[in-house]
């Protein structure tokens, strides 16, 4: 029993610069305004801001949200990323970066850059 009290409540709000996910209501919002995002939209941003920082492939990503296993002729990856893009990134500084070769990273913008 002191082994399990000692993980800590599990995060229910996930945050990258001004963007976040509340896990309990299933709700997003970028600078206090409310996102609409569909449930697969939802799912990949989530596992995006998991893993912020980190590069995931497109074969990742297919298993992280679809429970699919790897098909190189599939675009479904790119198309909701895309969409995810429009609706995340539209009027702010962008979050969501493709890494040419590699995959997708979700990450803040360098404060020294700025």
């Amino acid at each position: 029993l002191g082994r399990r009290a000692a993980r800590g409540p599990r995060e229910t709000v996930l945050r990258v610069a001004d963007l976040e996910v509340d896990l309990l209501t299933r709700t997003a919002s970028r600078a206090g305004k409310a996102i609409d995002l569909q449930p697969r939209e939802l799912k990949l941003l989530e596992i995006l801001m998991r893993h912020a920082g980190q590069v995931l492939t497109r074969a990742m990503l297919m298993e992280l949200v679809w429970d699919f296993h790897f098909d190189p002729l599939t675009n479904l990856v790119e198309s909701h990323i895309s969409r995810l893009r429009g609706k995340v990134d539209r009027g702010h500084v962008e979050l969501i970066h493709t890494v040419r070769g590699a995959g997708y990273c979700l990450r803040a913008p360098d404060p020294v850059a700025g």
